[in-house]
């Protein structure tokens, strides 16, 4: 009985932290279940791709390769490409999935950049169990995508409408969330990087080209200005550390 009621109180702790993923996976995963069922699959292969494949724009990708005559390296090069930021995301996340045990694959899995956002930034509040904690993040993230896609998939099944544009929805969920992050942190020097590096692979590489290089270049940066961030974040530590101080 304690064991379930400390369960349940990590499981509250960690739900704040996932409202606003509550509300874009809700509209990206109806987004994503419209334009399935408007190609003619049946609403549960909806909620079949939403439990197993769990991808974002991998899965918005793929309703336009579900069709004969598709040439499958084509289609996986593609999709490689669109998700090889992952190795990236897996590699900064080694260190906090070391205690996961039995969950560390679903983890892995469940992995996703709005999950990897609250991963990072998130940090579980005392007397809540971190295990839980994360692991409670990234199951919730996931519930809150299937529904959404089996609520897609329903009301396509059901309606008929234009469903031109409706696909940018996931770029407006990375606009909004990166502007969160833009807010809570107050050490922009990642962020400045990243876009300039995203920004000149782009101009060098082409549209199609640049993520890969750009998420080599980004590591590369990030690696050569770790130690200068740390050392400026020790410092704002230890000067708020000096004020809390003087303030008692």
């Amino acid at each position: 009985m304690k064991t379930a009621s400390r369960v349940l109180k990590d499981l509250k702790s960690a739900f704040p932290r996932t409202v606003p993923i509550l509300l874009g996976y809700l509209f990206l995963g109806i987004a994503f279940g419209i334009l399935l069922t408007d190609k003619g699959y049946h609403w549960l292969w909806a909620v079949f791709m939403g439990l197993v494949v769990y991808a974002g724009m991998g899965q918005f990708v793929a309703v336009n390769m579900l069709f004969p005559g598709v040439n499958f390296l084509n289609a996986f090069l593609l999709q490689l490409t669109l998700n090889a930021r992952h190795i990236f995301y897996g590699l900064s996340m080694l260190e906090k999935f070391k205690i996961m045990g039995k969950r560390k694959p679903y983890m892995i899995f469940a992995l996703t950049d709005e999950t990897y956002s609250l991963l990072c930034s998130a940090k579980a509040p005392e007397g809540i169990d971190e295990k839980n904690f994360f692991f409670f993040i990234a199951l919730l993230d996931h519930g809150y995508w299937i529904l959404g896609c089996a609520l897609g998939g329903l009301i396509g099944s059901l309606l008929t409408f234009n469903t031109t544009g409706i696909d940018f929805i996931m770029t407006a969920l990375f606009i909004t969330i990166a502007v969160d992050q833009w807010r809570e942190t107050k050490n922009h020097i990642p962020v400045l990087s990243g876009f300039a590096c995203a920004l000149l692979c782009l101009l060098v590489f082409g549209a199609s080209h640049f993520i890969i290089p750009a998420l080599l270049c980004i590591t590369v940066c990030l690696l050569l200005l770790r130690k200068p961030i740390e050392k400026r974040e020790a410092k704002e530590k230890a000067a708020i550390r000096e004020v809390d101080t003087d303030a008692l």
